[in-house]
């Protein structure tokens, strides 16, 4: 059998990450969006890969699917780097033609499978903020292999998350631990500038956690503070839904589309898609929203003070959009029925809804650093989109989630007494 040749790759990378290519038990790069922090891991494995014989967990806390995995990211970056002939691309691993694997699992709902690993050479833990304390107890020890590294990448969230702490508080002894931005990244791309030059321009304090990579603290400011959770998930037959709602950006403003569902069962909200951009041009709008799966064929709701746009979307694919109907106190109304959720769950792909979710909050008094009812006209554009989405609930529901239901059970009973003749 004639033996693999391994190809030469040439690879470029932010410098700062040039550390990756040295051995350490661990190494962690942490930060704002925009760094490169992801592809560069992606380049660096797969070059390893082609190297020598190695074993790679790719892991993230939850992963309900493939989809959910850095699975994709590889495979583009097989592309990019032109190991297509080297790499065979299957449903659920990569392989390579001299032995080398990638195995894709979540942590927290695959516990037994992570204890009981063996021959695993790297561990990629990606989007490690959300990693709970009680998953990297586990997982370290089972990295055992003579030599074995784990590899961690995140952007920080609050202080006193576990990863935060484990690893940029208390690193621990072989730790190289790297922070990178969008500054350190030659190849940080146009659409990332515009998005980052709005969100310094509306809150630089909130530009510097998204952006900056600088932890943020809870603040009785955010509107949706307690209700907020970033987890995968797969939609349900029994949910209602979908629901689709789209706010119009003005001049450098975004224009956003989300999609959500409603478990009634146990009064969560569900967002698991999304479309995001800043400065998009009107014609350029029904190609944005056509990320979003499903917006053509269903009921779709939208900002009413861009009646223009939305006869457009009509005449180009988007027959049925409409505008919002509102009213005096709409938007109070429209945050009291989302807080009245017990929970908001958010899919990790709408990584805009997540960061607006955490931002969106009521201003403060500089003076006296009261809290006033009055919400913060910044981060609200995925958040409007969400309120719009699910506009007639919020009409029906007269201020919450409870309201709405007992509404609904009464007519349901009224109901059927007409039915019986009552």
């Amino acid at each position: 059998m004639t033996a693999a040749v391994a190809p030469d790759v040439i690879a470029a990378m932010p410098r700062k990450l040039a550390f990756l290519r040295k051995p350490a038990r661990y190494k962690v790069a942490y930060g704002g969006r925009g760094g490169g922090k992801s592809w560069a891991f992606a380049r660096q494995l797969l070059i390893r890969g082609v190297q020598e014989p190695i074993r790679v967990l790719c892991t993230r806390e939850l992963q309900v699917s493939i989809a959910d995995s850095v699975h994709k990211l590889l495979s583009d970056q097989i592309a990019a780097l032109g190991l297509g002939g080297w790499y065979a691309i299957q449903q659920q691993t990569i392989r390579g033609r001299n032995g080398s694997e990638f195995i894709f699992s979540g942590l927290r709902s695959n516990v037994t499978k992570i204890k009981s690993m063996e021959g695993v050479d790297v561990v990629w833990v990606e989007e490690a903020e959300t990693v709970s304390e009680e998953s990297w107890r586990i997982l370290i020890p089972t990295i055992r292999k003579k030599g074995s590294e784990i590899w961690v990448s995140f952007n920080p969230r609050e202080e006193s998350d576990p990863t935060y702490r484990r690893f940029v508080v208390n690193p621990p002894p072989d730790a190289v631990v790297v922070k990178i931005g969008w500054q350190d990244n030659p190849w940080f791309p146009a659409e990332l500038r515009r998005e980052k030059e709005y969100d310094y321009s509306v809150d630089p304090d909130a530009a510097a956690h998204v952006w900056g990579g600088e932890c943020r603290s809870q603040s009785d400011a955010q509107v949706l503070k307690g209700k907020v959770v970033v987890e995968s998930f797969d939609p349900r037959p029994e949910w209602s839904g979908p629901y689709y709602g789209a706010d119009w950006g003005f001049a450098k403003d975004p224009t956003t589309l989300v999609r959500a569902y409603v478990d009634e069962e146990t009064r969560t909200l569900y967002v698991d898609a999304e479309a995001y951009g800043v400065g998009v041009d009107i014609d350029a709008t029904p190609a944005l929203f056509d990320g979003v799966p499903g917006a053509r064929d269903h009921a779709m709701r939208a900002d009413s003070a861009r009646p223009e746009t939305i006869s457009y979307m009509k005449r180009n694919g988007y027959p049925r959009i409409v505008g919002v109907e509102k009213w005096q106190g709409s938007v109070e109304d429209g945050i009291a029925f989302l807080r009245s959720f017990a929970r908001i769950v958010v899919h990790p792909r709408c990584r805009h809804v997540a960061e607006e979710a955490r931002l969106y909050s009521y201003r403060v008094d500089r003076l006296t650093g009261d809290v006033l009812p009055i919400v913060e006209d910044a981060h609200n554009h995925t958040m409007d989109a969400l309120r719009y989405a699910l506009q007639p609930l919020i009409r029906r529901a007269g201020g919450g989630w409870g309201r709405f239901l007992s509404k609904r059970a009464a007519g349901a009973e009224a109901g059927v007494k007409e039915a019986a003749g009552a």
